[in-house]
């Protein structure tokens, strides 16, 4: 016999749920989701109040839609932790929607890991990438180290405009060849670009195989391997191994042929160096220990140092405050990423966003035309 939702109980019957967030819950679930009647909603989070209290919000805002969603709690995971074995069991069921409420990560894949996940000749090494970017049978949300007030203030935003400005640069460093990123603090790379589709954090996680971060709010593109050239000047925030942290003292990475080949400042970028040379140490750790397949220790261990996405921020609402999720969605920065790549072609045990501030990104296009997106981090107007 079939259920009536309305005697299901909520969480807000249990414990109340601020307005604010009811109301941030709903436009994730009906307006970024658009979850339907019986579909099933698998949401992981922590023992955590502020992420817990916001994934009870999304299974009461996923009932009132219909759906059937089911909430697994496990442990804090960080950049290097693997997933618990029951969570990643769940995507067996094969989930309409997947939603990710970390107090810092999701978990590593432990069986994906040693042996890679295959799809139409691409390797993924955790099952929900598998599932998402590969089979695509599911579409999602992940929120990694979001805040209570961050989610009220950040998730209620016009998706419309989002989504039009995401779709322009899109468009631009599609048809590109080449990317140029200069900034006041010393940034000044160049990124090859061909071959290369970028990705929208626009919102609109309604079709399968769509995906991102609430707060939505980036263009964001993986460069060609080994063709990142010049100097990366981090001096916003940065994302290290035991979290995020606000960049006091810049951070200044030489990059050629696609790698950080150094590293200097001061406590920042001592951590950043710790945080690289671990997982490189776990990378041929992993090998040794039938976590990773054979032969894959030093191609995890030489990606720590890759340049994996440049991202641009375009949240009106969000700004720096140290927490990344937010962070890089804000207006007036780019960041770049150190390891893993969206494209699957260069794997690696971390993916290390790092802010820079007021960017000028210039695109060069086939016939070598250039397109302006950013001066100084202000938007230009053709992509306001």
């Amino acid at each position: 016999m079939k259920q009536n939702k309305t005697h299901l109980p909520h969480f807000r019957e249990q414990e109340p749920i601020p307005e604010a967030l009811q109301k941030a819950a709903q436009i994730a679930i009906s307006e970024a989701l658009k979850v339907q009647q019986e579909e099933k909603v698998l949401i992981v989070t922590n023992p955590d109040h502020e992420v817990s209290l916001i994934a009870r919000a999304l299974y009461d805002s996923a009932l009132d839609a219909g759906g059937r969603p089911v909430l697994m709690y496990q442990p804090v995971k960080t950049q290097l932790d693997f997933a618990e074995e029951l969570v990643l069991a769940a995507f067996q069921a094969k989930p309409e929607v997947f939603i990710s409420l970390s107090a810092e990560k999701l978990g590593k894949d432990r069986q994906g890991i040693a042996h890679p996940y295959e799809h139409e000749g691409i390797q993924f090494d955790h099952i929900f990438h598998l599932q998402m970017y590969g089979e695509k049978t599911c579409r999602a949300f992940w929120s990694p180290s979001t805040t209570l007030e961050s989610f009220i203030r950040t998730v209620p935003i016009d998706y419309s405009i989002l989504s039009r400005r995401c779709a322009k640069i899109k468009e631009v460093l599609d048809a590109a060849v080449a990317v140029h990123i200069t900034a006041p603090a010393g940034t000044d790379i160049t990124l090859g670009l061909k071959g290369r589709q970028a990705r929208l954090d626009d919102g609109d996680f309604s079709r399968p195989g769509t995906g991102g971060n609430l707060p939505a709010g980036e263009t964001f593109i993986s460069p060609e391997n080994d063709t990142a050239q010049g100097v990366i000047v981090f001096d916003g925030s940065i994302s290290l191994h035991q979290g995020d942290i606000l960049i006091h003292s810049p951070i200044r990475c030489q990059v050629e042929r696609g790698y950080i080949t150094s590293i200097e400042g001061g406590e920042e970028a001592a951590l950043l160096r710790e945080t690289i040379q671990l997982a490189e140490y776990n990378a041929y750790e992993y090998e040794k220990t039938g976590k990773l397949a054979p032969g894959n220790g030093a191609t995890y261990a030489k990606n720590a140092r890759n340049i994996g996405e440049l991202g641009i921020g375009l949240n009106p609402a969000a700004h720096i405050s140290g927490n990344m999720l937010e962070d890089e969605k804000a207006f007036h920065t780019c960041h770049f990423a150190i390891g893993h790549n969206y494209d699957e072609d260069a794997p690696a045990l971390i993916h290390l966003d790092g802010l820079v501030r007021d960017p000028t990104i210039v695109a060069t296009m086939a016939d070598g035309k250039t397109v302006t997106i950013e001066i100084k981090g202000e938007l230009q107007k053709e992509f306001l």
